[in-house]
């Protein structure tokens, strides 16, 4: 995960612009200022060129916040955006004296939220701050376990400094448009990596000027001629879509939870309960409901995963990487995945890629949700498709 192999697999995947997460480790940011140079406002490029279309880099962070406020403990994760790396040092201070910034990329603080929302503004009112990944169990502003019920009980006066809110690999917009107090906060889609060739698998598409301040004031204004749409990870294949309990391994839709008082059936202990109850808790509107002001969403299954469940083999295996290489020469991921055309695909000799992605284009799959930190499984072939393709390759 350094920079270059950063700025190579941005291409690959057919990012603009990538967070550059970390900025508060001092290791990181001492990496960040030796090998980055100011590009466009607000944005950073490597400075030994890597060729043409260059990534940009913007200056990123996530914070936990872990406290105690209203006689339960709180932990937040928090992501901060900043215009500068001079913004950042003045950042860096401020949190030094409250933490150990040394500790981790992602540092822990004892600090209630919306104090670190009144010390990143104090410092810059150009920064951007959002609650992560909102709604799963732990570290989420509306997670089960140590999370609030609202923005306002957690920022309180502040909460209309909030424009934005990460939806998080378990959870997509249409989930979130049920909660009425975030119709004027936009819905952000970023990928947590954790690996380079992760990148990608939730991302933000813009129509704007190539600069942080235009992209800023895209998701402050929830425009959607400038913010056209957010890319989406099936939330279902995330770790905690369901209540369940892995050690008894059940998995249980909220409606069967509440049958059983959320209590586990198997060890009677409480089931863990995942985002998609936490969504009816929450929720002040019907399944299904849309805002007016909405910013559209496309769901995508990563194209390794893709690859994979074509030659039936394992995400990473050499034959699956092989054919991931052989494949993105007819552009990057996110062009093949959205926008060149099927039967572009087929003429170039990747049939059955082709129809294995224009079923995801439509929607035409099947998902086993995830429980209990267990990640849940998208199939884009159904059990008969699969044996069928099974004894086409016996046949040839």
């Amino acid at each position: 995960m350094d920079l270059e192999n950063l700025d190579k697999w941005a291409k690959i995947k057919g990012i603009t612009v990538l967070g550059t997460g970390d900025f508060t480790h001092p290791e990181w940011l001492r990496n960040l200022k030796e090998k980055l140079e100011p590009a466009e406002p607000g944005l950073y490029k490597l400075k030994v060129s890597s060729g043409k279309n260059e990534t940009r880099f913007v200056l990123t962070a996530e914070i936990s916040c872990i406290y105690s406020k209203g006689g339960k403990v709180r932990k937040i994760h928090v992501v901060v955006f900043a215009p500068s790396l001079e913004i950042v040092e003045k950042i860096n201070t401020r949190l030094g004296l409250i933490g150990n910034l040394r500790a981790d990329g992602r540092p822990i603080l004892g600090l209630d939220a919306k104090e670190l929302l009144k010390i990143i503004l104090d410092v810059s009112e150009d920064c951007l701050v959002m609650p992560a990944h909102c709604l799963t169990p732990w570290f989420a502003i509306f997670g089960s376990k140590s999370g609030f019920d609202s923005l306002k009980e957690c920022f309180e006066d502040l909460s209309d400094r909030i424009f934005a809110v990460e939806t998080g690999l378990s959870a997509d917009p249409k989930m979130l448009w049920r909660l009425s107090e975030l119709d004027n906060v936009s819905l952000i889609s970023n990928s947590d990596a954790h690996s380079p060739q992760n990148l990608g698998r939730e991302a933000n598409v813009f129509d704007v000027e190539k600069n942080y301040f235009a992209i800023i004031e895209a998701i402050k204004e929830k425009n959607p001629k400038k913010f056209l749409y957010t890319i989406e990870f099936y939330p279902e294949e995330g770790k905690y879509h369901y209540d369940g309990h892995r050690n008894c391994d059940i998995s249980l839709h909220p409606r069967e939870s509440i049958k059983y008082n959320d209590i586990c059936p198997v060890c009677g202990k409480p089931l863990t309960i995942g985002v998609l109850n936490r969504v009816e808790k929450l929720a002040d509107r019907e399944e299904g409901f849309k805002p007016a002001r909405a910013i559209p969403f496309k769901s995508l299954v990563p194209l390794a995963e893709i690859i994979s469940q074509v030659l039936n083999l394992g995400k990473d295996t050499k034959g699956v990487k092989r054919e991931y290489d052989n494949v993105t020469r007819l552009g990057s991921e996110f062009e093949i995945l959205l926008d060149i055309p099927i039967e572009d695909i087929k003429n170039k000799g990747f049939s059955d890629i082709a129809s294995a992605i224009q079923k995801v284009r439509e929607g035409n799959i099947q998902i086993k949700p995830g429980f209990d930190g267990v990640f849940g499984e998208v199939k884009i072939f159904s059990s008969l498709e699969r044996k069928n393709k099974d004894q086409q390759k016996v046949l040839l």
